[in-house]
């Protein structure tokens, strides 16, 4: 990361793709966005006489990840390209993606299917057509290019290690984040207990590094809440249990008759208060308690309205727009 020269540059950019593919970009960040800045600034010399498909186009996609404008047609991005590159990363005016796509996912499902085509290559040419690679989860990504690149016979040994610990390190900071959200999952009914494996694969998707690691389980825990509201609603809760419950959140505090609530519904609204109070404090400490309490007024302001449906049923409907 550190040679210099075009050459050099060209090789820093395509370890840029293999450090992201690998999810170990996040250990480079500083080193990644010099690298960036400066060949953007070299853009063109270095991409002339760059005939090579697979430079091409991961320079192309590199670029185009990290945020940096590079024309598909002013560098003669060839129409053969990686077809996570060719149609997932270009604009509304890029219409040679479209056909790079069209060409490429033809070429690349015949070589998936050829008898010829090592296994581990094909694998990964499916996985590229099922769904791009920057429409995926890092963390996925991870894991499906680790064992591809394992298998490529000029793989870098200490690069595939140091991916492999990073991968089972994250493994163990997400399998203790939802031990400790299955303390306050263990106190809600059966039918609730699903909602906190959901979404903190859901938050991962968002904040996959270790430092986010508080950040994940607090908000996780805000989906928990809102996902354990919203099933109450529409599925679980009585009428009148759920306009006890409505009116507790509109107030911020517990509706006078709350002692006649279910005891999943009493743990319910303690939840979350709790979560705000420790979404509080939390935030707080970074000077940013003020969006807490913005997120509280759009939660308690929200319509809350009775609606029959017919004489068979009485349909209680929140409505939360976050």
């Amino acid at each position: 990361m550190s040679s210099q020269g075009i050459n050099s540059m060209k090789k820093r950019i395509l370890m840029i793709y293999l450090l992201v593919s690998l999810g170990l970009v996040y250990h480079f960040e500083n080193e990644i966005e010099e690298s960036l800045k400066e060949g953007f600034e070299k853009i063109e010399e270095m991409m002339a006489g760059t005939d090579d498909l697979y430079t091409t186009s991961t320079i192309f996609w590199v670029f185009r990840t990290y945020g940096h404008h590079i024309s598909s047609c002013k560098h003669s991005l060839p129409r053969h390209v990686m077809v996570d590159v060719a149609a997932h990363l270009g604009t509304t005016t890029d219409y040679i993606m479209d056909e790079a796509l069209s060409f490429a996912s033809t070429h690349m499902e015949l070589l998936a299917s050829d008898a010829t085509c090592p296994p581990h290559l094909s694998l990964h040419i499916q996985n590229a057509l099922t769904l791009s690679q920057n429409r995926k989860m890092e963390i996925v990504v991870a894991m499906e290019y680790i064992p591809f690149y394992e298998q490529e016979e000029d793989h870098d040994k200490m690069l595939l290690r140091f991916a492999k610990l990073n991968f089972n390190l994250l493994q163990l900071y997400y399998i203790e984040e939802l031990k400790t959200e299955h303390d306050f999952a263990s106190n809600l009914p059966p039918f609730f207990r699903y909602a906190t494996v959901e979404n903190h694969f859901f938050v991962s998707s968002t904040y996959f590094e270790p430092k986010f690691s508080e950040k994940r389980i607090m908000l996780t825990k805000y989906l928990v809440a809102l996902t354990i509201i919203d099933d109450t609603f529409y599925r679980y809760a009585s009428l009148p249990e759920a306009e006890r419950l409505a009116n507790s959140l509109e107030r911020w505090a517990p509706d006078d008759d709350m002692d006649r609530q279910p005891n999943y519904l009493k743990f319910l609204f303690e939840f979350i208060v709790d979560c705000f109070e420790e979404f509080e404090r939390e935030m707080m400490l970074e000077g940013n308690s003020y969006c807490v309490e913005a997120t509280k007024k759009e939660v308690t302001c929200q319509t809350w309205s009775c609606k029959f449906q017919d004489s068979r049923s009485n349909i209680f409907i929140l409505d939360i727009a976050l």
